[in-house]
C-alpha cells in the first residue's frame, strides 16, 4: 500500500533523454501550452509587444472547450444577484470553495460576457439585448448564457478568430509536450515534439492550460486528447497538486452500445426532462429535493444506484411531455446525434448513464493564476484554483477559464515586460533509457481505464481502491521507467501518473463529499477532512 511517492517506482524527471546542446531551440516571451478556451483567452490578455507561442497536441479547435454544451455562468438579469451565484457555488462545492476566489470570479463573469459579445459571439438571446438564460443544476436561477447546446463550439469560433487575427500570437498545432523546463526550480520552457522531433522551446514566462484527464476512465464526456498531459508534467517539475480525488462525473451520457459517449446536457433537465428508469419510474423526487436539478454528484450516484437496483445499463431521459418545438430549438446536436441511432427527442426515451466529466483537482494556483513553481501559470481544468471545492456547479468551467486565462495572460504578460534580460537556452538536459518495444501500450491503457472505472469511479471503497492502486503501482513500475518514441506511449506515461494520484487522494480521503464517495465512510467529516489534500511531491 501506497503511503508516499517514493512507491510510484520508475518515475523520471523527463519523458525523453535529450542534450541542450544537440537539440534544436525556439524562442518566445510567453509559451502557452494548450489552446482550449482557458489557454486562448490568456493569449487575447497579452500586449502585442510581447511574442506569444500557443502550443497543442491536436488541431484547434480539439479540446474540452469545444464540446462544452451547457454554457457560461454569469449574473446578467437584474432579478439575479452575485450573492446568490456564489452561494450556489459554495454550496455545490461541499465545503471546499475558497470564498474569495468564489466572489472575484463571479464578479468578473459579467465583463468576460460583454468582451466575448464584443468579439462577435452569438449567444442565444430573447430579443435585442436581451440575453436568453438557462438553468442548470445547484443554480437558484436562471443565469446560464449559452448557444443552444453547442456554447462550446460557438466561444472556440470566437477566440480562435481573435487569436488568428493576432500577428503576435503564433499557434503550433499537432505538437506534443513532453515536459516542462525547469532550471533551479524556476519554470524556462517546455521540451516539445513537432514534426518528427524534439525541440527545446525557450520562455520568460510559460502559461500551462492543458485541460483534464477524462481518458483515465472507461466511461468519459471527453475527447482523446484529455490524457491529463499538463497534470502529470507539472508535478514531474515540482508544482503543487491537490485534491486529485475531486472528478466530477457527468450525470447524463447517452449510452448506446458500441457508439462513442456523448453528453446530455443538463440544460435539458433544466428545461424539464425527466429521469426514469426500465421500468418507467421517475426515481428523482425521493432522493433529492431539487429532484433532476440536484447537484451532479447526487444524481450521478442515484442513477447508479438505479441500475444496480433495476439490473440494467442504464437510466432514460425523457423529454416527450415537453413542447416539441422549443425541444428541438434549444437542442438540436442532442437531436441530430440521437435521430442518428433512430431516437426522436421529442417522443423516444433516450438512454443514459453517467460518465467521467471534469476534473476538478489539479496544480495549485493563487488568485493571480501563479502556481507553486516561479515561472510557472495554470489556467483552466489542469488547475485547482479554489473556485469548485469538491464538486464543481454546472457552467462554472467556461467561467473559470474566462477569468483565470485573463488573469494568468495579464500575471505573465507584467513578469515577461519586466524582465530584461534575453532570453537564452540554459544548460538543461535528461539521459536516456532503454525501450521495451515488446509491450502491448493500448491494452494497458484499456485495462486501466476499466479498472479505474470499477475501483474508483463514482461509489468507491477502501478495499477496492487499495486494489486498484495496486495495479497501478504495477504497470507503472515498468511502464514509466521505459523512454518511448510516439505521443500515445508518451500520453500512457501520464494517464498512469494520473491515474496514481488519484486513486492514492481517494484512498487518504476517508469521508464522503462533493463528488468523492467513500462507501465505507459515507459521511462528510468536517473535523478531520475539511482541508485541502496534496500529493506527494517525486522523490
Amino acid at each position: 500500500m501506497a503511503k508516499t511517492a517514493e512507491e510510484l517506482t520508475g518515475v523520471r524527471r523527463y519523458l525523453v533523454g535529450f542534450h541542450w546542446r544537440r537539440t534544436p531551440h525556439y524562442f518566445t516571451d510567453i509559451l502557452i501550452l494548450g489552446a482550449g478556451f482557458a489557454g486562448l483567452r490568456a493569449a487575447l490578455a497579452i500586449e502585442p509587444s510581447l511574442d506569444i507561442l500557443v502550443v497543442t497536441k491536436d488541431q484547434l479547435p480539439e479540446s474540452n472547450s469545444y464540446y462544452a454544451q451547457g454554457g457560461i455562468a454569469s449574473v446578467v438579469d437584474a432579478g439575479d444577484r452575485f450573492e446568490d451565484h456564489e452561494q450556489d457555488t459554495l454550496r455545490a462545492g461541499d465545503g471546499l470553495c475558497d470564498p474569495e476566489v468564489v466572489a472575484r470570479v463571479v464578479r468578473e463573469a459579467p465583463r468576460e460576457i460583454e468582451t466575448l459579445l464584443s468579439w462577435g459571439a452569438r449567444f442565444d438571446a430573447e430579443g435585442p439585448g436581451k440575453l436568453k438564460l438557462g438553468r442548470e443544476g445547484g443554480h437558484s436561477y436562471n443565469r446560464i448564457v449559452h448557444v443552444g447546446d453547442a456554447t462550446g463550439q460557438e466561444v472556440m469560433r470566437v477566440v480562435i478568430a481573435q487569436a488568428q487575427q493576432r500577428p503576435h500570437i503564433t499557434i503550433w498545432e499537432n505538437t506534443f509536450t513532453l515536459d516542462l523546463l525547469t532550471l533551479e526550480g524556476r519554470c524556462v520552457g517546455a521540451l516539445v515534439y513537432r514534426r518528427g522531433e524534439v525541440m527545446l522551446v525557450w520562455a520568460r514566462q510559460t502559461i500551462l492550460a492543458t485541460g483534464g484527464a477524462g481518458q483515465l476512465y472507461r466511461e468519459t464526456t471527453n475527447p482523446a486528447v484529455a490524457t491529463g498531459d499538463g497534470l502529470a508534467m507539472a508535478w514531474r517539475a515540482g508544482a503543487e497538486l491537490r485534491d486529485m480525488e475531486f472528478l466530477q462525473f457527468h450525470p447524463t451520457v447517452l449510452y448506446v452500445a458500441g457508439s462513442a459517449r456523448y453528453l446530455i446536457t443538463e440544460a435539458t433537465r433544466g428545461a424539464g426532462a425527466l429521469l426514469r428508469d426500465r421500468f418507467g419510474r421517475r426515481f428523482m423526487p425521493e432522493v433529492h429535493p431539487l429532484a433532476e436539478l440536484a447537484p451532479r454528484d447526487v444524481v450521478a450516484r442515484a442513477i447508479v444506484r438505479q441500475m444496480e437496483q433495476t439490473q440494467h445499463p442504464c437510466v432514460y431521459l425523457d423529454l416527450s411531455h415537453l413542447d416539441a418545438d422549443p425541444v428541438l430549438r434549444d437542442f438540436p446536436g442532442i437531436a441530430r446525434v440521437c435521430s442518428s441511432f433512430g431516437l426522436d427527442i421529442r417522443r423516444d426515451l433516450i438512454p443514459v448513464r453517467p460518465a467521467a466529466h471534469y476534473m476538478i483537482g489539479g496544480v495549485r494556483v493563487d488568485l493571480s493564476g501563479r502556481t507553486s513553481v516561479p515561472g510557472l501559470w495554470a489556467c483552466g481544468e489542469v488547475t485547482s484554483s479554489g473556485l469548485h471545492g469538491a464538486n464543481r456547479l454546472a457552467s462554472n468551467s467556461l467561467l473559470e477559464s474566462l477569468v483565470y486565462g485573463r488573469w494568468c495572460g495579464e500575471g505573465a504578460n507584467q513578469a515577461a515586460a519586466s524582465d530584461h534580460h534575453p532570453c537564452h537556452p540554459h544548460p538543461v538536459s535528461a539521459p536516456h533509457a532503454p525501450t521495451d518495444t515488446n509491450l502491448n501500450l493500448a491494452d494497458i491503457r484499456n485495462a486501466l481505464q476499466s479498472l479505474l472505472w470499477r475501483k474508483a469511479g463514482i461509489i468507491r471503497t477502501g478495499q477496492a481502491l487499495q486494489e486498484a492502486l495496486r495495479d497501478v503501482l504495477f504497470w507503472a513500475r515498468y511502464v514509466l521507467a521505459q523512454e518511448f518514441g510516439q505521443p500515445s506511449a508518451w500520453e500512457l506515461q501520464n494517464l498512469l501518473t494520473n491515474a496514481w494520484m488519484l486513486v492514492w487522494s481517494a484512498w487518504q480521503r476517508q469521508e464522503s463529499r462533493g463528488v468523492h464517495y467513500r462507501e465505507d465512510f459515507p459521511r462528510r467529516d468536517d473535523q478531520h477532512w475539511q482541508r485541502h489534500l496534496s500529493v506527494p511531491p517525486p522523490r
